[in-house]
This record gives structure tokens, sequence and C-alpha cells, in this order.
């Protein structure tokens, strides 16, 4: 169950863009994402750690990441909410373990590509996180206020962002102009 993002529940939201040097006609991020190389997925972030895919039980597509995000390893179970050439939406209740504890954050990660011109397009990759019942339990055991874990989160989810997403707009563009992953970015 998704739980909408309200200023009482907010994490973080972080956008970052960047270009891809390839038609739009030949982007197919769902493709791309869902058939990701773990070696691939570690080459766009040095927090990256592992990448698979998987499905639901009922067949959906799946995306599992896991990776550090400032001091928290986290473990993301991205459901393909939708999965599309030009975007994909993707929706985890994910693992968050730190030094604290562990607990669980909900993470909304959407993938665009528009078109610029013939020969270009703008990805954008956009991340949410939004806190649990759970994950306000925990800092509240903790001693910790929503808006210390939110600005802790903000900062380093920005962070992240702008490191990966010219990553993934290189890899994207190398997988549509050249059918491969693992050209030089």
């Amino acid at each position: 169950m998704e739980i909408t993002q309200t200023p009482e529940n907010a994490l973080s939201a972080s956008v970052v863009s960047a270009i891809i040097n390839a038609p739009i006609e030949k982007v197919n991020i769902a493709d791309w994402l869902l058939n990701l190389p773990d070696a691939e997925y570690q080459r766009c972030s040095i927090n990256h750690i592992a990448e698979g895919v998987s499905a639901t039980f009922d067949g959906t597509p799946m995306s599992i990441n896991v990776e550090t995000i400032g001091n928290a390893l986290v473990v993301q179970h991205y459901v393909a909410t939708v999965a599309q050439p030009d975007y994909c939406r993707m929706l985890s209740v994910s693992d968050t373990i730190t030094a604290s504890g562990r607990s669980k954050v909900q993470v909304l990660w959407e993938l665009r590509a528009e078109r610029i011109d013939d020969l270009t397009c703008r990805y954008t990759n956009t991340i949410h996180a939004t806190a649990t019942p759970e994950f306000m339990t925990f800092i509240k055991e903790h001693g910790i206020s929503l808006a210390a874990a939110a600005q802790a989160r903000q900062e380093a989810s920005d962070a992240h962002n702008r490191e990966e997403t010219p990553n993934f707009a290189k890899s994207i563009e190398n997988k549509a102009l050249y059918g491969q992953y693992n050209l030089p970015f």
C-alpha cells in the first residue's frame, strides 16, 4: 500500500536531470532498468553495492537495489508500477540500516526521458522518500525529530542523485545507441 507524501511524513525530494545524446525513439528506460547488469549499476555510483531484477508474486517486475545513502545501508525493493520506454515509476518500501538500528522508508523513484530535439533528450531522475509508521516510531525511540531526519536524508539524497543521474543518463545512452552497457562514460 502506497503512503501519500505529506508535510508531516516527507523525508526528501530530489530531482536531477542530465542529457542523453540519443533520439528519444531509441531510448527505452524500462528495458534499460529491468535488464541492468549488477556491474553497470555499481559503475553508476560509488555508493551502489548491488542490483538485481526479480518479480512480485503476481509477476510485476522489480528492481532490487542495495546502496548507501548518507550513513544508511538501504535495501530497496522497487516494484514497477509503470514501466514504459520514456517513463518508469518504481515504488519501494526500503529497509534502512544504520548504527542505531533498522527501519523502513517508502521511496518513490521516477525515471523519465523527454525529447529535446531529433538527437537528444533529457533524462530526469526523481526520488521522494516518505517516512513509514515504522520509521516514525524508530526516530521517536531514538530521540530524533522528523525535521532532523528529513534534513539528513535530503542532503544525502541530493548528493547521491547528483552523482548517479549523469551516469545513468550515459548508461541509457550507451544502451540506446550501441545496445550495450559497458562502454566508457
